[in-house]
């Protein structure tokens, strides 16, 4: 079922198109940045910025950033959305657990794909705008952290690791919720924009003063905080709350999903 389930999202012609247009922005960004003036030059401006202009190999930590606080969620939202909903709306559920497949192995199944669908977006994103950074914003080794001191290669490399770990767990925490509202709705339109919706507003909260104690608990509290590792010291506090968030969100929500559809009646 697991291999069913990944064959179906490799094949998909939605799959590759949703990733094209992932990093049609930050290739976009990359050629305006590298055909104009408008960034800083290196030693003037944001350390960092500055970098990111002479070393391709830290624009992929500035595709993530582009990506990650609209597009890859709404990505990730519309393909975990259709994971349940998806199968109830052809009316080829039923007949799917008519087989000898268990609900909680089909759930595993839709969740393993939704995971590889995660990893293969932030990959492709990060190995074209690193391609791309090389090509249009040159490979001078003079990577600067935020704080404005040089990072060797090695430093860059498992930084960046690091903050792709962190970006991927925290679209696994979109996905979560989107599986959740897959397997209650009967439409994946409806399992996105729920999901969607809560994003929206936990966005709009994180900038009302009046909700300033729900706001470490709101999901997109610590998206951004990758960019914490590439301090110098690195300043862990902001990325372990985030990790923990988010593993606290696939846990509540993956469980939630797998009550609710293992006791569900099934009539599509």
């Amino acid at each position: 079922m697991i291999a069913v389930e990944l064959s179906k999202l490799v094949r998909s012609r939605r799959t590759w198109i949703t990733i094209g247009l992932l990093n049609a922005l930050p290739t976009l960004v990359a050629i305006l940045l590298a055909l104009t003036d408008l960034g800083p030059r290196p030693g003037t401006g944001p350390a960092f910025l500055a970098a990111v202009l002479s070393d391709g190999s830290l624009f992929p930590l500035a595709a993530i950033a582009i990506v990650v606080p609209l597009f890859l969620p709404a990505a990730v939202a519309v393909v975990a959305g259709e994971a349940v909903a998806g199968e109830s709306e052809a009316g080829t559920l039923r007949y799917v657990l008519v087989r000898p497949v268990g609900r909680t192995k089909l759930l595993v199944a839709k969740l393993v794909s939704v995971i590889a669908f995660v990893l293969l977006a932030v990959l492709v994103v990060a190995v074209t705008a690193y391609v791309v950074g090389a090509l249009l914003l040159g490979d001078q080794p003079i990577a600067a952290s935020v704080s404005g001191t040089v990072l060797t290669s090695s430093q860059v490399a498992w930084r960046t690791a690091l903050a792709l770990a962190y970006a991927i767990l925290s679209m696994l925490g979109v996905a979560s919720i989107a599986l959740f509202f897959s397997t209650i709705v009967r439409s994946p339109l409806a399992a996105a924009l729920g999901t969607l919706a809560v994003l929206i507003a936990s966005t709009l909260l994180l900038t009302l003063d009046a909700a300033t104690s729900l706001h470490p608990y709101l999901p997109t509290r610590y998206w951004i905080s990758f960019v914490d590792l590439f301090r110098d010291p690195i300043l862990w506090r902001n990325v372990t709350r985030g990790a923990t968030l988010q593993l606290v969100y696939v846990g509540v929500f993956l469980a939630a999903a797998w009550a609710n559809f293992t006791t569900k009646d099934i009539t599509d």
